[in-house]
């Protein structure tokens, strides 16, 4: 009786290791038929013809230094907390302690101000001998500026920095609006991993938590030179992000507001023909975002967001507050209704939405913005060979979140899109809007996710504003 056990329990083994290794086969061919669709649609938005876009990017620059979150904290002596609690400035290693475990058990990309300098200074002097990486050109602007030039775009970029840094970081179809600086100003990005484990708190998707302690960004200090070059330069795109450094910084009275109308004005005097993107981030100042909203959104045509920042700039213009946290890995079907939400709300022409899973373009009926099936392949495709640092994407090292299917709405229906292997960029039309989703390829061997958002907004933008 034994014997006959032990023999069907080994039949089911060997059954079970059959299942899964078809199973797994499976899998990889239809990720490889995925692949190859998405590169297909990605190829037919491509610059065509001997002239390049001009595209103005501002405002600010830093230096990155990043490192692995829990190689630091080893490294400096930071225990877990024993609460994760948000604080809006970092005064102190208990602030930075359970700021960093509260965004953390969420896996929430933040950035903050850290208002102690020495505090700063001794996290960035313990971060060097263990970076992964550092003295690395960042910044939203420069990120982006750096992404639009090698997109074969010709760029104006508002941002301070050495001469040094320019001469080292910046390619000659990158032109600096603003005077050198001394001394750059310096970011520090900590970075973990998926479920990576801190005392009793994990992580359930690889994320970053940016910290910094800048000088001339807050401030806008290429602000003046920029908008003063923007109209000789004639951008048919001009690019506002980093706008977050401005968070909890101790501003005088309006002297944060003044900024904002400035730069406000200067978008206002472009030519009607010029489109405006400007790239969200990580805000918790209720101040801040009433005044982005109020001033700087009126003259924006196109939003991008990561998914934290579309609820957030939801909830502040429904209820007047700020959202601090969101799933990490929302549905489909949550974010549409988000957007359809957004869209209402504000008067622009597109808005894309990436996250990991998934990339959401939706875009205003005979606007200027074209190609969003191809710009929607483009940045899953962007996702994945930035995340990976490789050009080619290696399905050894990808993976699909999305089902074959989505609900097009939390409400209704039910009704759902089923997405083919052939052509797994779903598009539609609602109303006076289209719509278009492409699965994310997962990078599943993570080399870095700072910037992230950054290249993907900037690749995507390329493909619908210029390409043919």
């Amino acid at each position: 009786m034994a014997s006959s056990t032990y023999t069907l329990s080994a039949v089911v083994l060997v059954l079970t290791v059959i299942v899964a290794v078809y199973y797994n086969r499976q899998q990889e061919r239809e990720l490889d038929t995925i692949l190859k669709a998405l590169l297909r649609a990605e190829a037919k938005a491509v610059l065509a013809g001997p002239r390049r876009p001009r595209v103005a990017v501002g405002l600010g620059a830093c230096l990155d230094v990043r490192v692995d979150a829990l190689r630091l904290f080893r490294a400096i002596g930071y225990d877990s907390p024993s609460r994760a609690r948000h604080h809006d400035v970092m005064t102190s290693e208990k602030d930075v302690r359970e700021t960093f475990a509260y965004f953390f058990q969420a896996s929430a990309a933040s950035e903050r101000y850290v208002s102690n300098r020495t505090l700063f200074n001794e996290l960035l002097e313990a971060a060097k001998p263990i970076a992964l990486s550092h003295s690395i050109l960042g910044g939203n602007a420069a990120t982006m500026a750096r992404r639009f030039a090698n997109e074969g775009c010709d760029v104006l970029l508002g941002a301070r920095m050495s001469q040094l840094t320019a001469n080292v970081s910046l390619s000659p179809a990158v032109k600096l609006a603003a005077n050198f600086v001394e001394e750059d100003d310096v970011h520090l990005c900590i970075e973990y991993n998926t479920a990576d484990k801190w005392g009793r708190f994990a992580s359930t998707r690889a994320n970053r938590f940016y910290l910094h302690s800048d000088i001339h960004n807050p401030q806008l200090g290429s602000l003046n030179q920029f908008a003063e070059q923007l109209k000789s330069f004639s951008p048919s795109l001009v690019v506002i992000g980093g706008l977050q450094m401005m968070d909890n910084y101790p501003f005088r009275d309006g002297e944060r507001q003044a900024l904002i109308k400035r730069l406000a004005d200067a978008l206002a005097s472009l030519p009607e023909s010029t489109l405006v993107h400007f790239e969200m981030a990580s805000l918790t100042d209720h101040s801040l975002l009433d005044e982005l909203i109020r001033f700087l959104l009126p003259h924006v045509d196109s939003l991008g967001m990561n998914e934290q920042e579309l609820p957030n700039l939801i909830s502040m213009l429904k209820f007047g507050n700020v959202t601090l946290l969101s799933e990490p890995i929302p549905r489909v079907a949550s974010v549409l209704d988000e957007v359809r939400a957004l869209s209402d709300l504000l008067n622009v022409s597109r808005l894309h939405v990436h996250t990991l899973a998934f990339q959401a373009i939706v875009t205003v009926n005979g606007s200027p913005w074209r190609n969003s099936m191809a710009a929607a392949a483009k940045a899953s495709l962007t996702a994945n060979r930035y995340v990976c640092n490789s050009a080619r994407v290696d399905l050894d090292k990808s993976r699909m979140l999305l089902d074959d299917s989505f609900s097009l709405s939390l409400r209704g229906n039910g009704e759902r899109v089923f997405l083919e292997d052939t052509r797994p960029v779903a598009c539609w039309k609602e109303r006076e809007l289209e719509f278009c989703v492409a699965p994310g390829l997962v990078c599943t061997d993570v080399f870095q996710t700072s910037g992230c958002g950054d290249n993907i907004s900037s690749a995507t933008l390329v493909a619908q504003f210029a390409a043919s």
